[in-house]
């Protein structure tokens, strides 16, 4: 009897201890001083009121004249007489690639519309960036690389011409947008399935060729393929004090925004547009950047729709340099295949990242942390609440150490690699007060048997979805006070090799004829408590036991 109530009450404090890291949603690892209330300190940059309109040096604002020299040369002209602002006024104005200067400021009009040229020729192959390692690309419409304090304001229009760079496959368009594309010149694939807007284009695609730098390859290497080596709209690398606000960015050929090993970056009330067709079509991709402020912005994309990068494997583990010290807040996402994203170039770690009161509408994940074996890098202190979604195609919160590669079978017999700097990690994420109508999965997380993931704290989610939660390969994962309106009969919590978790106060259909269902021998210490859950709308599968899950 001494031996049963001994027993209880050391359950009850492992119930306890555990359940106890729920209420501590802003607690920070060790190493972090940041948190909800004391947020890392963006500075902005300020400039002189002197402005050069680039009427002044012969632009010309009719939608034919090629303003390049006349934009450049007024740029460099207010950077050299110590800054100040470059005014682009009311009109079309059609440019090559400009490289922005010190000190300055590019503002656009109210209906300034800056397009770039179709014109290949006036794009130099330069060594630029393709996921995290030196490649080669065409030179940036717009890039700037180690300048301090820059701007691009105003309410102007900036457009990157995109699709007169990118293939497009025939089932992405309408038939009357096919016929269109193909009018329009271009070649069409032997299968007539794809269109390419060139024959350099058409090669490179069909060769498969690398666009990386490496093994004595030079830049000219690449001049049979230049046409296919897309832009990415505007990149800033190892800039400092950048202001990007109330402008337009639309259709880039690649990325949208791709600022790279920069500091103190302000993003603010931007509008970045590019078709769902866009492949790498991205919004914003934060690369190896800290201090950056991303705030009042409406993205509408054809890939991820704001995304935190650090670098590929082993290049971007040498480079060494983490996203870090990151707010996002009140933006509104449509289409894009995740609103908030991590990954799944972060081999070079991310950390202090707090993202709010943001809208996700149509995206095809919500949140949205993907990796997988051989990235390496650590991704621990994410703070994320107040998001709300709709319409969600996927999953709404979403972890996977699986991107691009074929997880294993439900309890399949795998070898398991060594954990080596190979092994991705997260960690530390913080997610609460969550509202998504419509998903196909409220939570999943996959994690890999070598590396759980580990410590991920989720409270208050309101989640409308096909199926509710799914855990693999994970461990310390907690969920507190959790709606699931889930619209099959598929498992409320599906849980496979995990243990550690807590479930506190769950919410769901009662009607639902199975509730939760665990997989693994090594599926243990799961908790479920304050829950209308029993053992009778429990099964066990692959040497699971029922001693695995404790309600309390």
């Amino acid at each position: 009897m001494i031996f049963n109530r001994t027993k209880k009450i050391l359950l009850s404090a492992t119930v306890l201890c555990i359940l106890n890291n729920i209420h501590h949603v802003q607690a920070q690892s060790s190493t972090s001083p940041y948190h909800w209330d004391n947020l890392p300190q963006i500075t902005q940059p300020e400039f002189p009121k002197d402005t050069i309109d680039i009427r002044q040096f012969g632009a010309k604002g009719d939608g034919r004249t090629l303003n390049t020299h006349s934009i450049q040369e007024a740029l460099i002209a207010s950077s050299k007489k110590g800054g100040g602002v470059v005014l682009i006024p009311a009109g079309y104005w059609l440019s090559g690639p400009l490289e922005l200067q010190s000190n300055v400021n590019l503002h656009l009009d109210d209906n300034a519309f800056l397009q770039f040229t179709t014109d290949f020729d006036q794009y130099k192959i330069v060594e630029g960036n393709y996921e995290g390692k030196p490649s080669a690309r065409n030179q940036s419409p717009i890039s700037g690389k180690s300048l301090k304090n820059i701007a691009i304001t105003g309410k102007g229009t900036i457009d990157g011409n995109g699709d007169a760079w990118r293939m497009v496959g025939k089932g992405a368009l309408t038939e009357r947008e096919w016929r269109d594309k193909v009018a329009s010149g271009g070649l069409v694939s032997e299968d007539g399935k794809t269109w390419f807007p060139s024959e350099k284009t058409k090669r490179a695609h069909e060769e498969k060729r690398s666009v990386l730098l490496g093994k004595g390859k030079t830049l000219a290497d690449f001049e049979d393929i230049k046409d296919y080596l897309r832009p990415n709209l505007l990149v800033l690398t190892q800039c400092e004090n950048v202001l990007l606000e109330g402008v337009t960015l639309q259709n880039s050929p690649a990325w949208n925004l791709h600022p790279l090993m920069s500091q103190h970056i302000t993003i603010r009330d931007v509008k970045i547009k590019n078709p769902d067709y866009a492949q790498n079509g991205d919004g914003i991709d934060i690369e190896s950047c800290s201090y950056v402020l991303v705030e009042d912005c409406i993205l509408d994309v054809g890939d991820d729709a704001i995304c935190i990068k650090s670098g590929k494997d082993e290049e971007g583990r040498k480079r060494g340099i983490a996203t870090e010290k990151v707010i996002i807040r009140r933006n509104k996402v449509y289409l894009g295949h995740g609103g908030f994203v991590v990954g799944s170039e972060m081999s070079g770690g991310a950390r202090d990242i707090f993202v709010e009161d943001c809208t996700f509408m149509g995206t095809d994940k919500g949140i949205r942390f993907k990796t997988t074996r051989g990235r390496g890098g650590i991704v621990e202190n994410i703070h994320i609440r107040d998001i709300n979604m709709s319409h969600i195609v996927d999953e709404a919160i979403f972890f996977d150490m699986y991107y691009w590669t074929k997880p294993p079978e439900a309890n399949e017999v795998q070898e398991i690699p060594p954990v080596t700097v190979e092994t991705p990690r997260i960690r530390n994420v913080f997610i609460e007060n969550i509202h998504c109508n419509g998903a196909k999965v409220g939570v999943f997380v996959r994690g890999l048997p070598e590396m759980p993931v580990q410590h991920i704290h989720m409270k208050n989610l309101n989640l409308t979805v096909n199926k509710g939660i799914e855990i693999k390969d994970a461990q310390h994962i907690t969920i507190e006070n959790a709606l699931l309106n889930t619209q099959t009969e598929a498992p409320l919590l599906y849980i496979e090799s995990a243990k550690d978790l807590a479930f506190k106060g769950l919410q769901f259909d009662q009607k639902q004829p199975q509730v939760v269902e665990v997989h693994g021998s090594n599926s243990s210490n799961i908790i479920i408590k304050n829950t209308p859950i029993d053992k009778g709308n429990m099964s066990f599968h692959h040497g699971a036991s029922k001693e695995a899950v404790t309600l309390n």
